[in-house]
């Protein structure tokens, strides 16, 4: 079973939509299209594999605006760059979630406060 990990913590998958499935060494160039999804789910296979991220920031930039998840190997430390990277959430499953409970996700939640670049600027709310 899996574990859908928002900004508002653990829940239960409630997506019943048409989804687009990437995997991680997904060519940037073959995205072309993928734009009408209504969500995009990008395989992790791997915490140390971030070619995920690049992924989700290329489809915003593009101007995808369907739901995005991170599925797989994503872990509570990584939460802040995927939210930043254009995810929406982060599917895990339930051995993952035992060893990583939802406060330590949630730790990570108010994502926009720890932002290096917005810090710089003086408009982070930390």
């Amino acid at each position: 079973m899996s574990i859908i990990v928002t900004d508002q913590g653990f829940g239960p998958e409630t997506f019943s939509g048409e989804i687009l499935d990437l995997a991680s060494d997904t060519a940037p160039e073959t995205l072309t299209g993928a734009e009408t999804a209504d969500m995009i789910r990008i395989d992790f296979p791997s915490f140390a594999d971030g070619r995920g991220f690049t992924l989700a920031r290329l489809l915003r930039l593009r101007g995808y605006k369907g739901q995005l998840r991170a599925r797989g190997h994503v872990i509570a430390d990584q939460y802040a760059m995927a939210r930043r990277s254009g995810f929406d959430e982060v599917e895990i499953e339930d051995d993952l979630a035992a060893r990583q409970p939802e406060d330590q996700w949630l730790a990570r939640a108010d994502w926009q406060a720890h932002d290096y670049q917005a810090r710089m600027r003086g408009t982070s709310a930390a």
